[in-house]
Parts: C-alpha cells; sequence; structure tokens
C-alpha cells in the first residue's frame, strides 16, 4: 500500500496521504468536474421537467388524450385488479406487481436524452464558434505585390517596377 501513497518529510504515511488528497482536491480540474457534474444534474431535472410537463402533454392530447407515461405492454395479459378491472396504466401494474414494459416511460427517457444532447452539441458549437472567432485575426493588408511583366516582388504603391522599369497600371482605387 506504501507504494503508492507518499510518506511526508517525516515518513508519516496518514499526513503524506492527506496532503496528496489535498493536492488532488484543489487541482482546477477537479473542480470544473464537480462544477459541472452539478450543473448537469439540475439541467437534467430541468429538461425531464420540459418533457413530462411541456411537451408530452399537447403530444398526447393530439394523439386522443394518451397519458405517454401509462403507456405499457403487459407481459401477463390476463392480469386484473384487486377490483376485477384490467391493468390500464403503469401506476395500475405497480400496484399489483404485474410484469409490464413501461414503454411510455421508455419514450419519455429518450426524449429527455435527444434534447439534452440537442443542447450539448448547442453548447459545444457556440463554444467552439467563440474559440474560432478568438483566433481568427484579420489579413494584414498587402505591403507588396507581384509585377505583371517580370513577376518581382515590388512595393504595392509602385507606379512602375524596380527590377524591370515597366510602367504599371494603377488598379481602381488608387491615385
Amino acid at each position: 500500500m506504501s507504494r503508492f501513497i507518499e510518506k511526508d518529510q517525516e515518513g508519516n504515511l496518514l499526513k503524506g496521504f492527506i496532503h496528496e488528497f489535498k493536492e488532488f482536491a484543489v487541482r482546477g480540474n477537479v473542480i470544473d468536474l464537480a462544477v459541472g457534474v452539478i450543473i448537469g444534474g439540475a439541467f437534467g431535472k430541468i429538461v425531464t421537467s420540459i418533457v413530462n410537463d411541456i411537451i408530452m402533454p399537447p403530444i398526447g392530447l393530439v394523439l386522443g388524450g394518451v397519458n405517454f407515461k401509462d403507456i405499457i405492454i403487459p407481459l401477463k395479459p390476463n392480469l386484473t385488479l384487486p377490483n376485477g378491472n384490467h391493468i390500464h396504466t403503469l401506476a395500475e401494474a405497480q400496484q399489483v406487481g404485474a410484469p409490464v414494459i413501461a414503454i411510455g416511460q421508455f419514450i419519455n427517457v429518450i426524449l429527455d436524452f435527444v434534447i439534452v444532447a440537442f443542447c450539448i452539441f448547442l453548447l459545444v458549437k457556440g463554444i467552439n464558434w467563440l474559440k474560432n472567432k478568438e483566433h481568427e485575426k484579420p489579413e494584414p493588408e498587402k505591403t507588396t505585390k507581384e509585377c505583371p511583366y517580370c513577376m518581382s516582388e515590388i512595393p504595392a504603391a509602385a507606379t512602375r517596377c524596380a527590377h524591370c522599369t515597366s510602367v504599371l497600371e494603377t488598379e481602381p482605387g488608387q491615385a
């Protein structure tokens, strides 16, 4: 065990371990990760609420008043509630312990995932755009041009080539 945990200067194993843990815990990456996990958890709850409370009710209404959480596939179709009625909702199936495939709940979770993935995609795309914008620098104004007669490099404002002495035409907008 002491191979993996360094001792402090006095040879104390526990103090060395505590010191090593402190260094690990206060590193920027660990703190950034902790903040990301906390914000991600809160963001997940927001997305779940958006899906369950805002998106799915109108979709269920359009589909004839269906509550997506209650869409189930019973694995034992003849099970009934204690009052003799057939099981129609997930809550009823859970009440009697009936084995069901909760397909509606699965659809909600998939929709949660798609929305979270899309939001993360937009976030990463925005961050990449900002990073690229920082790195984009305007091209410096050209101070030289090429002589069309001898192909030598000459000052951009030149009206005569210093190499072949050809008279150069001025470009529109130049004096």
